[in-house]
């Protein structure tokens, strides 16, 4: 059924978004405590995924996707943290949203052929390695290199945070290519996790989005052959922050996607819970202070529309995807934080979902570029 609120939403959309939603409700929220607590997803529910054809829904036809639009995105990541595992979506999201734009953007028709052919398929797990332990924001600051012998690439170095890192197929590497060349001396590589000098050191602990991996990755005298190299050589600074976009508006959907979860759950129980005889969202209080979430939760979730239609049709929408990544993930705060509030001691009792809200989201303001980051980006923008 069509919604007048959102008429971007098609009829095809939301036959996607139904077919999604199904897909949820089999397949992950009845595993999401399991996985929570094995701190690692069912990747059969990955492969599912690319059975259904949900996983390549933006890659071309003839390379087994659904050439479908970024509103198709929008709904199935929509529907996807309704199961109240940012992690699953966190991981899925990786793959869909920033490893496979990659390659659309910047792989050779050979590249194409054999990494998202089987991206899109769910045959094969891909990831980014961009940060490192000295080098966050500060991606010129990198010391990963990768030094040219004959027909290869020998890369060494050390990479941190890395989504995906402990269970994937082939990582997206960035190195030095030109080590004194700033920004203009990086360069992008397409690595098989089989490939000797390849270590995955550790799998890390992290407070939230525990049923996804993310590691600490090593490379040593790891040699690529030449044909490893993604886009152009000592470009790889600029295709990472062409691919920023997607993940950001990435993230602002799952931050605004994990609110409206959140919100639903403070005001069944604020409807439920009585204190002093009434339903606590009887006292004024506890209504203006969800009036005040819900309100948040919408402007967020308009603003990342908003950016979503500009990236849709193809315009720069970069300074209002960093708004609306800055924004969601802001209000996140807020939003579990009050939430949590709303239901009391309840709230922050492992046996509620609240608790596990108010971890998974806390990380949105940090991944894909700090709210610091995204500000210093509108302000470019803004001319200032």
């Amino acid at each position: 059924m069509l919604n007048p609120k959102y008429p971007m939403f098609t009829e095809e959309h939301e036959m996607l978004r139904q077919a999604v939603r199904e897909f949820v409700e089999k397949e992950v929220t009845p595993n999401v405590d399991a996985w929570e607590d094995a701190q690692a997803y069912d990747m059969a529910a990955f492969k599912k995924m690319g059975e259904l054809g949900f996983l390549g829904i933006r890659v071309p036809e003839e390379y087994g996707g659904g050439s479908s639009d970024y509103w198709s995105v929008v709904a199935v990541f929509e529907e996807l943290i309704r199961s109240g595992c940012s992690g699953f979506l966190t991981a899925v999201g990786v793959h869909m949203e920033v490893v496979i734009p990659a390659l659309l953007g910047h792989a050779n028709e050979e590249q194409k052929q054999k990494y998202l052919v089987s991206a899109a398929k769910g045959e094969s797990l891909g990831a980014l390695a961009i940060t490192e332990p000295e080098a966050g924001s500060d991606v010129a600051s990198m010391r990963t290199s990768a030094v040219e012998d004959g027909d290869s690439y020998v890369i060494n170095g050390n990479k941190i945070f890395i989504s995906n890192g402990a269970r994937a197929d082939w990582i997206i590497v960035a190195a030095k290519t030109e080590k004194d060349a700033g920004y203009a001396g990086i360069s992008e590589f397409i690595v098989d996790t089989n490939t000797p000098g390849f270590e995955v050191s550790r799998k890390l602990d992290k407070v939230g989005l525990r049923s996804s991996d993310t590691a600490e990755l090593f490379f040593t005298d790891m040699r690529v052959p030449k044909t490893a190299l993604l886009g152009e050589i000592n470009k790889g600074f600029f295709q990472i922050m062409s691919n920023f976009v997607p993940e950001r508006l990435l993230i602002a959907i799952g931050a605004y996607g994990g609110c409206e979860l959140a919100l639903g759950k403070a005001i069944a129980y604020a409807k439920e819970r009585k204190q002093f005889g009434k339903p606590i969202c009887k006292f004024q209080s506890n209504a203006f202070k969800l009036v005040e979430l819900a309100t948040m939760v919408e402007a967020s979730k308009e603003l990342t529309y908003r950016a979503a239609d500009m990236y849709n049709r193809g315009l720069d929408a970069l300074k209002e995807v960093a708004m609306a990544k800055y924004l969601t993930t802001e209000v996140a705060q807020d939003v579990t934080s009050g939430c949590m509030q709303i239901m009391g001691g309840y709230g922050y009792m492992m046996e509620y979902d609240m608790q596990r809200a108010w971890r998974d989201l806390r990380v949105q303001t940090i991944v894909g570029g700090t709210t610091e980051v995204q500000k210093l980006i509108v302000s470019r923008a803004m001319g200032l």
